[in-house]
C-alpha cells in the first residue's frame, strides 16, 4: 500500500505566518489554486484510488482538481486536521510561534505528554491521526492520497515511518509531498520526501514566512521559517 501525504496549497495565513489550525480555516490564495492544479498534473499517473482530506477547506480545495481528474470525490476525515494551536490560534508573533514549534519539538524529542497550551498532547495527536490513517487505509486502495497539513504530516511521519530521511529537520512547503509504502499493521517506510511544490519550484513563494512548513528543529530556539510556502 502506498500513501501520498500532500500538504495543502498556500493560504493567506501562510503568507503572514499566522497559526491557522481551526476548521474551516482560510481558503487558498490564487497561488494556492495554481499549486493545486499543478499537483493534479504531477499526480495524474500515480494510480490514486482514494482521496482523503481534513476538515479544513484548504485541503478540499487542494484535493478537488486532483480527485476530479481521476473521477473521485475527496472523503473528509476529522483526524487529519492540523495540530491544534490552542492558545496560539491565529497569532503570528514570536512567542506564539516559538511556543507552537517548541511544543512540537518536545514531541519530536519524545515528550508526548507535553500539551500544547489550550490544545492537545503529542499522544492525543498521534492517536487521532493514527485512527484517521487506519480508516483511510481500510478502503483497500493500493494508492491513497491524503491532503493534510505541514506540522501534522511531519510529526506523524517522524513517529510512524522509517527511512533515510531526517524528518525532524525537513521542511514541507505548500503542495510538498511525502510518499510512504507499507500499512498500519506492518509500519511505513519513507520512499520520497519532496519538500517543494510537486508541480514545480516555480510555484514557490520564497518571500512568505511559514512556520508550519519550515524546519521543525527542537534544538533551534528561533521560529522556523520556510524558504517557500
Amino acid at each position: 500500500m502506498r500513501l501520498l501525504l500532500l500538504r495543502h496549497g498556500q493560504t493567506s495565513a501562510n503568507t503572514t505566518a499566522a497559526l491557522d489550525t481551526a476548521a474551516p480555516g482560510h481558503p487558498l490564495t490564487e497561488l494556492g489554486l495554481r499549486q493545486a492544479q499543478a499537483a493534479a498534473q504531477a499526480l495524474a499517473s500515480e494510480g490514486i484510488g482514494h482521496v482523503a482530506v481534513s476538515t479544513a477547506v484548504r485541503t478540499t480545495q487542494t484535493a478537488s482538481p486532483i480527485a476530479a481528474a481521476i473521477g473521485l470525490e475527496p472523503v473528509v476525515h476529522d483526524g487529519l486536521r492540523e495540530i491544534a494551536a490552542g492558545e496560539f490560534e491565529m497569532r503570528n508573533d514570536h512567542p506564539a510561534i516559538e511556543g507552537f514549534l517548541g511544543t512540537i519539538g518536545g514531541w519530536l524529542d519524545g515528550d508526548l505528554e507535553r500539551r500544547m497550551p489550550g490544545g492537545e498532547t503529542g499522544a492525543e495527536f498521534l492517536a487521532r491521526y493514527d485512527e484517521a490513517i487506519e480508516r483511510v487505509c481500510a478502503g483497500g486502495a493500493d494508492v491513497t492520497l491524503v491532503v493534510s497539513h505541514g506540522a501534522a504530516i511531519r510529526t506523524w511521519v517522524t513517529h510512524r515511518a522509517s527511512g533515510d530521511h531526517a524528518p525532524v529537520h525537513e521542511g514541507l512547503h505548500n503542495t510538498g509531498c511525502i510518499v510512504l509504502d507499507g500499512s498500519p499493521a506492518d509500519g511505513w517506510v519513507i520512499t520520497s520526501w519532496d519538500r517543494e511544490p510537486i508541480g514545480g519550484a516555480w510555484l514557490e513563494d520564497r518571500a512568505a514566512p511559514d512556520p508550519t512548513g519550515g524546519d521543525l528543529d527542537p534544538e533551534d530556539d528561533e521560529p522556523a521559517q520556510s524558504s517557500g510556502s
